[in-house]
């Protein structure tokens, strides 16, 4: 499949070529690599996997094996909000299963999801260490606390029409 898979010459492309080149016969080097693709082009889909596995000579599957071993790593393209409910202890028993919930149904979308739109992408953490604000959402490095279902609905229709203001202007 490699053989056939049709690699667009961008600017993206030579400069990850470019940055695999200078880490050629470094141990360790395939993190960085990632971490680098995931830098350019947002995510890590599986034509950038490939010729990631041609460049350096690395099966697919070893750095696919990789990337779903790293939680940070995404196959996916993400939102430009990333939505982030914990799931730990404190915020658990305090209704955020309720609020992802919520969330997903208002956003139609499951956890780990992105929108139609690319405005928000869902997903889960186990613990921020706000546990005194329980429950709790981030949404990019902004905390949200004392949540509810409808208090999290509201935040996320109020970043909505932002971004559509911001679009149109």
């Amino acid at each position: 499949m490699l053989e056939t898979l049709h690699i667009p010459d961008n600017k993206e492309y030579r400069e990850l070529k470019i940055y695999i080149d200078s880490l050629k016969g470094k141990k360790g080097a395939i993190l960085f690599v990632l971490y680098k693709a995931q830098e350019l082009f947002g995510y890590i889909p599986y034509e950038v996997q490939a010729f990631i596995s041609r460049e350096m000579n690395i099966p697919v599957s070893k750095i696919y094996g990789v990337i779903t071993f790293y939680h940070f790593f995404r196959t996916q393209p993400v939102g430009k909000n990333l939505i982030n409910v914990c799931l730990g202890t404190a915020c658990y028993v305090k209704g955020s299963e309720d609020i992802l919930k919520a969330l997903s149904k208002e956003l139609k979308i499951k956890t780990g999801e992105t929108t139609s739109d690319r405005i928000f992408t869902l997903t889960t953490a186990r613990c921020f260490g706000a546990c005194g604000l329980a429950p709790v959402m981030a949404i990019g490095t902004n905390i949200y606390g004392r949540l509810n279902a409808q208090k999290a609905i509201n935040i996320i229709k109020e970043i909505k029409e932002k971004e559509l203001k911001e679009t149109k202007q």
